[in-house]
């Protein structure tokens, strides 16, 4: 099977540089587009995320997978975390920017896609995490989004904090996340916290939620150790066209790791990934 793949650079209105990549079967049929965003201390690479693409690909989808502009990978260095300054300086409002340059890049005639491959019509969203989230506030003020699924995303990204530790942070300006796998500290300003509050409106999931008109649907592990599975139903609760699958006894990831130390997807992953391909062929 001829299968067309490359990565192509896109910058945020500032001018950093964010890698994306575009993965789909080259048969001369338009195929609907399939956006993959990664969650926090994720990247387009994690895991499994390649067996995803390959396997939408497979299934009659073109799709890009996003290198979000802050996530604190570069295009050089796209598997690493090489600069943790610009992941300290993320906000949310800068992610909904990085996804709507990518939505504007499909859907711009100029953009060197394989037109003859790719229908710009539908473009649907797969978001895992905070990505998830994200998918969500963006299908919330972009109709060009057909269908929506999010992986245990988070349905309150203000949610937390105690007093003290949000006084902490705001008085030293950075807080740091430990990141077991690569043994760094990764800073967190302030300021991520900031535009959570300062565009509460827009950047409010379950406001969001309320505005979506797609169809939706909503997977979460039953043993997310991370996130717990009561944000799915709050986030199904506030989306009347939305569906909700929990996967019994997934965790955070759906069985994935990384590095991968597997050549097939894990069943949890396999099952997420199998029915949101339902979900869009519905």
């Amino acid at each position: 099977m001829q299968m067309k793949q490359f990565s192509h650079v896109l910058h945020t209105h500032a001018g950093r540089p964010f890698l994306i990549d575009f993965t789909c079967r080259e048969d001369h049929h338009k195929k609907p587009v399939v956006i993959f965003v990664h969650g926090f201390k994720g990247f387009k690479d994690w895991g499994p995320f390649p067996l995803l693409s390959e396997e939408l690909a497979i299934r009659g989808w073109c799709c890009i997978k996003v290198n979000l502009s802050h996530n604190g990978t570069t295009p050089d260095q796209p598997l690493d975390f090489a600069d943790l300054e610009a992941f300290g300086r993320d906000t949310l409002s800068q992610h909904l920017e990085d996804l709507n340059t990518v939505m504007n890049f499909v859907t711009t005639a100029s953009a060197p896609l394989p037109l003859q491959e790719v229908n710009t019509e539908e473009i649907f969203l797969i978001g895992h995490s905070r990505g998830g989230s994200l998918v969500l506030l963006q299908a919330a003020e972009d109709l060009r989004v057909k269908k929506v699924v999010t992986w245990a995303a988070v349905a309150d990204l203000l949610a937390g904090y105690t007093p003290d530790q949000l006084a902490l942070w705001k008085s030293e300006g950075v807080r740091y996340i430990r990141n077991a796998r690569t043994q760094q500290d990764m800073p967190l300003y302030y300021s991520y916290y900031d535009d959570l509050l300062k565009n509460n409106a827009r950047l409010s999931v379950l406001g969001a939620a309320k505005k979506i008109r797609q169809p939706l649907l909503i997977i979460h592990g039953s043993a997310d150790e991370t996130i717990a599975v009561e944000d799915a139903y709050a986030i199904h609760l506030n989306v009347p066209n939305s569906e909700l699958l929990i996967i019994k006894d997934a965790g955070h990831t759906f069985g994935g790791v990384h590095p991968a130390t597997f050549e097939t997807m894990p069943s949890a992953f396999q099952e997420a990934v199998e029915q949101s391909i339902l979900f869009f062929k519905r």
